[in-house]
Formats: structure tokens, C-alpha cells, sequence
């Protein structure tokens, strides 16, 4: 594994898919530890996607399932579609069979976006009121997540923030409905840069020779414009976890 610092984010390379889902395990494991330990629970927002799937899954598998403090672990997620919950394209029915239903988190502390809500806008607003509730924040205060997993798409988007969506100019809301015409479920659900650069600790999640074109340019400064660039938190810490074929356009960089 490769791991250097730029000027906002830590990079580490693993050499291949295998190796990432292992680095982030550990890195969730250590991040989830620290929180419990600083504050009682550890409070986390997963993502959809192949790369995270892989993730869960050595989460749930020894010796990080015996390891990790299920007991103190408080579940929502980054983004997800307008789908029920036993859908093959949900991000919670995946983050389900993957992990949340091989550990023993107590299902009072699992909460999903309801993507199958007939009203998007309500369904948004009530989730970013949970957020809140569970969070213990006051009205007008935005949630400090402990860890918020994300993905990169090919597009530049994460959680689903797309490219020229409107929701990329939010500054209140931390929860919006997000319509992506070019996606196969257009209809989604987000949690906005509000909330996302609250974060103690912001990891994404990579790999892929498909995703090394989008990676180089979301590794760049803000002006590059893609929706990845400008997840930066303000006072945490940003990991982008890569394959050694997602950072294969990156300059080279010695092992520190």
C-alpha cells in the first residue's frame, strides 16, 4: 500500500480491490473505535455501490465482526433511490445483505432513506428531521456525522450529487430529492455538502481503470467543477482509498 498527503485529502493505494475493501475496513473499524471512545456511539453514513459492497462485507466477516462496537453503531445513509427496500438497485436492501443484517446492530439504530415515499420532497425533509432528532442538534444546527463512506462515479458524481443539479448550490437543507434524468431511477435521495463537510471524517471509496480519468480531475482543486471535488470538510479528515488502477493517472508519489 502506497499513502501520501496533498493539500486536503490523505490518498492511500491499495493494489487491488481485495486490498482496498481491507484498507477501509480497518480504517472504519479504527474511525468507529476513536468515536465510541471520544463520545459513547459512533454515528455513520454508508454508501451504495460495488466498492462499498466489498467493504461491508469484510466488516461483517472475522475478525473485524467481532471487533467493530455494533452495540454503539448508529446507521444512515449518503444517498439512495426511490425504491423500496427489497429492490435489487437499493442501497439500504444492499448495505442490508452485505452487513446490516449479519451483525448484531439493533435495528432501532438503523435508519433508511424510505425511497418508496410518494412525496420525494417529504420524504426528504423528514429524514434530515431524524438526522437532526437522533443526532441531538438543535433547529438550524447541522449534524456532525463520525463517517460518511462514498463512492465516485464515472461522471464525477457522489452519493447522488450530480453534475449541474441544483442541489450542488444548497447551504441549508443537510437532506434533499434529487431528480437525475440520466440515471435508470431517476428519482433520488442525497445528504447535501452541509452536512457532508460537517463530517469528522469524510472516506471515499474507489476502484476500477474506468474511474482513473474522473479520479485525477476530482483530485484537483474545486474549479474542476465535478461534485466529488467539493466534498472538502471543514474541520475533519478527508481518505480517498483507491485501487492501484483508479490512481493510475496520478502523479507519482513517494511511500510515507
Amino acid at each position: 500500500m502506497i499513502s501520501f498527503m496533498d493539500a486536503t485529502a490523505e490518498l492511500r493505494i491499495a493494489e487491488d480491490p481485495s486490498a482496498l475493501a481491507e484498507i477501509a475496513a480497518q480504517e472504519v473499524l479504527a474511525v468507529a473505535r476513536a468515536a465510541v471512545a471520544a463520545h459513547g456511539r459512533f454515528t455513520v453514513a454508508l454508501a451504495g455501490g460495488s466498492t462499498p459492497r466489498a467493504t461491508y462485507t469484510r466488516l461483517a466477516q472475522p475478525p473485524l465482526a467481532a471487533q467493530m462496537p455494533w452495540d454503539r453503531t448508529v446507521v444512515f445513509f449518503g444517498d439512495e433511490r426511490g425504491v423500496p427496500p427489497d429492490h435489487a438497485d437499493s442501497n439500504y436492501g444492499m448495505a442490508r445483505a452485505a452487513l446490516l443484517s449479519r451483525v448484531p446492530i439493533p435495528l432501532e439504530r438503523i435508519f433508511r432513506i424510505p425511497g418508496e415515499g410518494a412525496d420525494p420532497e417529504a420524504v426528504a425533509a423528514e429524514y434530515a428531521r431524524t438526522l437532526g432528532e437522533v443526532l441531538g442538534v438543535r433547529r438550524g444546527e447541522v449534524p456532525r456525522l463520525d463517517l460518511v463512506l462514498l463512492g465516485l462515479g464515472v461522471d464525477g458524481h457522489t452519493a447522488s450529487l450530480f453534475p449541474g443539479s441544483p442541489v450542488l448550490k444548497e447551504t441549508f437543507r443537510t437532506v434533499a430529492a434529487v431528480h437525475a434524468a440520466a440515471a435508470t431511477i431517476p428519482q433520488r435521495f442525497t445528504l447535501t455538502y452541509p452536512i457532508l463537510n460537517a463530517a469528522a471524517c469524510v472516506i471515499y471509496l474507489v476502484s476500477g481503470a474506468e474511474k482513473a480519468k474522473v479520479v485525477k480531475a476530482a483530485l484537483g482543486d474545486r474549479s474542476s467543477g465535478l461534485p466529488a471535488a467539493m466534498v472538502r470538510p471543514t474541520a475533519g479528515r478527508l481518505l480517498w482509498i483507491l485501487d492501484r488502477a483508479a490512481a493510475a493517472l496520478l502523479p507519482s508519489r513517494r511511500t510515507s
